[in-house]
This record gives C-alpha cells, structure tokens and sequence, in this order.
C-alpha cells in the first residue's frame, strides 16, 4: 500500500483536520500539544478520552491544558524544567502531558507501582523542579524533606491536604501573571526502564521524527480516524504512551481505566464499542483467565495489539482461538525503539514469531564477534531505526555494532523474514553445561490447563552449576503435584530443560508492563 493509501485510510487527509494541523503545529511546535489542538479546531466537540469520570472533548482538553501549562509557569515550573508525573491512567495524566508541551517543559514519567525509596532516588537523579502525583499515592512523598512544589492529581474528595500541595485544579484556575506561551521544540521525555533487577533507568527518547516508522506501523495495523482505543498498558510506560500519542495524530478518542480490572475493562470495551485494544501480555492472560470473556459482545473489536513483554505462545494460540484473529504483536523496547511487528496472519502461521521488520527499521542477528548470522542460528538482536533512545539518564547506554542498537534479546530470523525472539540474554541459565532459555519451559507449562502463570529461573547448584526451578500459579480449583509438572517438562522438552524445583505460589512478581521479576524469586 503506497503513502497515500496508507494515511488516507487512517483518516489524516480528512479536510478539516489538514488545515487544523497545520494551525496547531504553527501555534505550538511538533509537540504533542499539537494534534490535540488540531482535533479542538476541527472536531471540537469529539471526544477525546473516556475515563472512570466520565467525558472530555477535545475542546476542553486544549483549554484546560493551556491554563495548566501557565499555572505550571506561575509555580515556578519554567522552560527546559523538568515535571515529574506518577500518575495512573486517567484524564489528568493526559492534560499534563500536553500542558507541559504547552510550557516548555520536559516530563519525566515515574512507575507508579515504584515503592517510595525507589521512587524519592528515580527523582533525585532526574532532577525535578515539580511533582504532580495522584492523590492515592500521595503516601509515598516524605513532604516534611521534599522541597519542590507538589501537584495532587486523580482527586475526588474534598478532605484537606497538607499547605504544601496544590490540587491540578488551583494550579489550573490561579490568578498571576499570564506570561504567554509559545511554541517550541519537543522537549525528549525521560522513560523509566522496567527495573526488574534494581531501580529504573531513565531513557531519554530522542527529538528526531521518523516518518518511516509511523507510516509503517499504519501500514502494518490498519488503525483509523474514528477508532475507540481502550489503552489498559500503563500510559507512563512507552508502550502506552506511544498509543495515546498515536491516537491523539488520528484524532481518534483514547479510553481509560486508573486501574485495570479484567471485567471492567471487558465491559467497557461493549458499552463503548471499542475497536483497538492496547495490552501487555500480562493483561491478555487475565483477560483469558476471566470468566466474563465469553459472555461479553467483542465484534467491535478490529485490533488487539501486545507489546511490553514476550507474547507466550499458548497465550497466542487461545486468543486466536476464542476471540478471533485480531491480535497484532510489537517487538521492540523503550531503547531500540520498535523493531518487528507480528499481525494475526503471521500468528496464525507461526504463533511464536515477533513477525516482520517493520519499515524504517533493521534487525540484525550476530555472533559473539558481531557477524551477522544466516537465517535460522540463534545469535544477539539487534536494531536500527530513527525513534531510538539517546541515552541513559544516569550515563552509559547500550551496546552497538555498526549503528545497529543491542536489544538485550536472543532470537533468530527464519527464511521467511519472520523473527523468532528465544528470550533475553540476562535470563539465560547454564544448566550442566547446557544453555537454557526459561521462555521456551514457560512457554510449555502455560499450555497447561492447570497453570495460570508460571516463571523459571535458575538456583545455583553445586553439581550443575545451576538447576532450574519452576514457580508456577494454579488455575482455581486445578489440582497438579510437582512431580506432574516435571513429568509434564520432560515428556515435551529435552531432558536437561526439565526443572529439579517446583513451588506453587498465589502470584508472579510483574513489573507493570508485565515482564518478571525474577530477582525476587530467588
């Protein structure tokens, strides 16, 4: 499909929002801030997003983000600062995202799953000027050492808060001086990595636009104008984040939930007829697991899309299975930027595959020694595009060969051009000589029906050098024994990728996104 099938069918050659574009883009820079004004000039009556609160227009997003981004300015937060945000996915997340385009201001997106040593270190190192957090998680901020203005957000009572805060709302509304504002250059927003071994990283995402990759993700998912996007990935996070900057181009609306529960989420994807689900694997097992999926009405649905952690393949087979062929997956990460995309054809061709590369992108397969390797031998992945990060906050960044970027993963390219991701490098575990791949194991106990959730790691062993041990999570009411589970490995795997350890746990430790934590599993 050419250029201009491609962002005629998305919607962006629409009439009244070619001129909007370009008015807005005039107004307030290729900024994020953009597209949201583009949408209030041409659709100002749309919505914008649907969250646990109700409705917001696109008109009411741009004014209130423009108060916000001068009340931002009257609290000291100036141009080039940077604002904290540890906010859930709601509306507020949303309009300080564009009023900090607005201002000038840099955003560093904080997990809001961090415990608060965690998150008090994350803050230090990026040096904030301010911190707008939501009120649930208020608990976390020591206020009586913290010296930088705090704006409560996702507030919906009317007890008193301590004199040092400021609710969005006053920041929004206060009276002063309104210096103007004006438009500038993308400030590149601080992701936080996952963190699964220690504190996040923060990675700072370049200013540079790559046409190339945009139009090849259109090309790829065929999103729309008019689409309702459900995004339950956190919005801090870049793979949500990217979503609701993608919606925000196409001036389609973004709903929302602050936190995901399986049956809400299938609820709202009827009543509001959404047609693109934004997940992590994580959330379409839970999905899967939910006694509600087959009683709730999904036709509306064209595009589920998974990106954030590796896709277990049994999780793959039975979406495909029991919701139909809509499922798209996305291999990349907050660094090497997006890299391959799997649609429901290539899935239902190879359930395992992280699908082709995607335009504007290069993968790479090479040895210990930094050769690229032929189809077919497992070697390091690596990639190439345009929307990779610079670097990490704290210095230091990953490896590259040839301006190909190291994505940390191990996997293969098929002779198909299908890319096959065996697992990440860190998780491998030496087993008595033998190199094992916890995903592969993982991947063959979630086919069980009495296993929900399952991860392995390796145990230090004095024989083997490691062992490998299973933590699994039993499917309510299913009734499985150790010594079944390993026989289970064994008559399907080699015998040296059959675990010594088994131990039933109630839950996975998960970073956000999804991926384990197998640190705190040892």
């Amino acid at each position: 499909m050419g250029l201009f099938d491609i962002v005629n069918r998305a919607g962006l050659l629409d009439p009244r929002r070619v001129p909007a574009l370009a008015t807005a883009t005039a107004r307030w820079g290729p900024t994020v801030a953009a597209p949201y004004a583009a949408s209030a000039l041409a659709t100002p009556g749309g919505l914008a997003l649907i969250d646990d609160h109700g409705d917001v227009t696109f008109a009411d997003l741009d004014r209130w983000s423009s108060r916000l981004a001068g009340g931002l300015h009257r609290l000291g937060v100036q141009r080039g600062d940077h604002l904290g945000v540890a906010c859930r996915n709601h509306r507020d997340f949303v309009e300080l995202t564009v009023a900090a385009a607005k201002a000038g201001i840099g955003v560093v997106y904080l997990n809001t799953s961090s415990a608060a040593p965690q998150l008090a270190d994350v803050m230090a190192r990026e040096q904030i000027t301010a911190l707008a957090i939501d009120a649930a998680l208020l608990n976390l901020i020591e206020l009586d050492g913290f010296d930088r203005p705090v704006i409560v957000a996702d507030r919906h009572t009317n007890e008193p808060l301590d004199a040092r805060v400021h609710t969005l709302e006053s920041v929004r509304d206060q009276r002063g001086l309104r210096l103007p504002l004006r438009a500038s250059l993308p400030i590149p927003p601080v992701l936080l990595t996952s963190g699964t071994t220690g504190t996040p990283k923060g990675a700072r995402r370049s200013n540079k636009l790559d046409p190339n990759a945009a139009t090849g993700m259109l090309d790829r998912i065929p999103f729309r104008h008019d689409d309702v996007t459900a995004i339950t990935s956190p919005l801090f996070h870049a793979w949500g984040l990217a979503q609701m900057i993608l919606a925000s181009t196409l001036g389609s609306t973004v709903a929302l939930t602050t936190t995901f529960d399986a049956e809400a989420t299938l609820a709202q994807i009827q009543r509001e007829q959404v047609t693109v689900l934004a997940v992590v694997p994580a959330i379409l097992q839970r999905l899967l697991a939910s006694p509600a999926l087959d009683d709730t009405n999904l036709s509306s649905l064209r595009i589920v899309a998974s990106s954030g952690s590796a896709l277990p393949v049994p999780v793959v087979e039975e979406w495909l299975d029991r919701v139909g062929p809509n499922l798209y997956n996305l291999y990349g990460s907050t660094e090497v930027g997006q890299a391959s995309l799997a649609t429901p054809d290539d899935l239902m061709a190879a359930s395992a595959t992280a699908g082709r590369v995607l335009a504007g992108s290069t993968v790479a397969i090479l040895d210990s020694n930094g050769e690229e390797l032929p189809a077919g031998e497992v070697g390091r992945i690596f990639v190439g595009n345009g929307a990779q990060f610079e670097q990490y906050t704290g210095g230091g960044g990953k490896e590259v060969i040839d301006g190909l970027m190291s994505s940390g993963d191990v996997g293969f390219m098929d002779d198909r051009g299908l890319l096959f991701v065996t697992g990440r490098a860190d998780d491998m575990i030496v087993s008595g000589g033998e190199n094992v791949f916890p995903q592969e194991i993982e991947d063959l106990l979630l086919s069980h029906p009495a296993i929900n959730d399952v991860a392995v790691v390796g145990v230090e062993d004095d024989r083997l050098g490691q062992r490998l041990a299973v933590y699994a999570v039993k499917a309510p009411g299913a009734r499985l024994s150790a010594a079944a589970t390993k026989k289970f490995v064994a008559e399907n795997l080699a015998r040296h990728k059959t675990p010594r350890d088994v131990h039933f746990v109630d839950e996975i430790p998960r970073t956000a996104t999804g991926k384990i934590r197998r640190n705190q599993l040892v």
